[in-house]
């Protein structure tokens, strides 16, 4: 629980703290979209061994449904992630006291973008990182020594694709934090609803798949391989 909240607050702190700073300097959609992906990778390889690195009530919700997280340690996850992004927010709003609002944190849409497409946009890319986190993660058949980074690349390129259109949440905690911080909850609900949905939707589609492996290949799985497995399914029963 405290991995997945100082893991969210590093998260948002570096991702939103990367936003208001293009203000001051200008770190254009590419160097934001670095900054997020490459501090999801990182943190990935130094607490997925412990939390799993959800980072993203989606995932938690996602991996529950499937059996890969008890539905018991889902509240706590989920408060944690909360917590995590509202105190990251709180912080930068500190740090940024010069700034006359929040609003490069927040995750928004405006004509002509509709509800619906910003629904559907946030539906997709939480679909693509989701699917990646599945199968780069937490499938026994792949190499999860680069799994941080297949992610970590995910991410980059859906924050370059959708950050300029909804701000390519894919997390309602990366949503809820600044929201609340700034204290406007315009459309907040695309944010919520359409991750949840869309990682829900990834995660079984993977699961239906996905072959279930025979003994023989259980026992040829190398040792290396099985703590690499740990990443994202460590909660696992």
């Amino acid at each position: 629980i405290i991995a997945e909240l100082l893991g969210t607050y590093i998260l948002i702190f570096t991702g939103c703290g990367a936003a208001m700073a293009d203000r001051d300097r200008s770190l254009t959609i590419i160097g934001i979209a670095m900054v997020w992906g490459l501090c999801l990778m990182a943190l990935i390889y130094t607490l997925g061994h412990i939390s799993g690195a959800h980072f993203n009530p989606a995932v938690s919700i996602a991996f529950a449904a499937v059996g890969k997280l008890p539905l018991i340690h889902v509240p706590m996850y989920v408060v944690s992630q909360l917590l995590g992004s509202t105190l990251a927010c709180l912080t930068l709003k500190v740090l940024f006291d010069h700034q006359p609002d929040m609003l490069p944190t927040l995750t928004r849409f405006s004509n002509p973008v509709t509800d619906f497409e910003a629904f559907l946009w946030e539906f997709i890319i939480t679909f693509i990182l989701m699917f990646t986190i599945n199968g780069a993660a937490t499938d026994d058949r792949s190499s999860k020594e680069l799994a941080g980074v297949a992610i970590g690349v995910t991410l980059m390129f859906n924050v370059i694709i959708a950050g300029p259109i909804t701000g390519a949440s894919m997390n309602p905690a990366r949503s809820i934090g600044p929201a609340i911080v700034a204290n406007e909850y315009e459309n907040i609900w695309i944010f919520i609803l359409s991750p949840i949905l869309g990682a829900l939707t990834a995660t079984i589609v993977y699961s239906l798949l996905r072959q279930r492996k025979q003994q023989q290949d259980i026992e040829g799985e190398s040792p290396k391989s099985i703590i690499y497995n740990n990443v994202y399914s460590h909660s696992i029963v």
